[in-house]
């Protein structure tokens, strides 16, 4: 399960962030995820990634959701400064996402909910933007 839930970060967690390039700026971000999986016995900790995004990043939506070559965005909708979205993915972390994004300026929250073998897990991730990328 622990791979599954790795797996699952490392295609969801960081490019999650990265929405609508009228909403988010370029830049380096970092964004702080918790996580909860029913059933677990001992509570996931939270995680800290920092990630640069590019113009190119911020400019299409649906690439930046994911940069997972097994994860395809099947809808996106964006009303003002919130993104909602759902996403299929394939191989390891097969399963289905969405999950919800409100931007504030240079921060934004994003709450998600994965669904993959047979499992369920909230997520949470606050994100905000340190700067220029280094």
């Amino acid at each position: 399960m622990k791979k599954i839930v790795i797996a699952l970060l490392s295609a969801l967690v960081i490019p999650a962030a990265g929405f609508a390039s009228e909403t988010m700026r370029d830049g380096y971000w970092e964004l702080n995820t918790t996580m909860e999986l029913p059933g677990m016995p001992m509570k996931m900790p939270p995680t800290q990634v920092k990630h640069c995004f590019t113009k190119e990043d911020v400019k299409d939506q649906k690439k930046t959701i994911s940069t997972s070559k097994d994860c395809t965005v099947t809808e996106l909708n964006e009303s003002g400064n919130k993104v909602s979205w759902k996403m299929q993915c394939t191989g390891q972390g097969a399963g289905e996402s969405s999950g919800v994004t409100v931007f504030n300026g240079d921060s934004y929250e994003t709450t998600m909910k994965m669904q993959t073998q047979g499992q369920t897990m909230d997520m949470n991730v606050k994100a905000r933007r340190l700067g220029n990328c280094p």
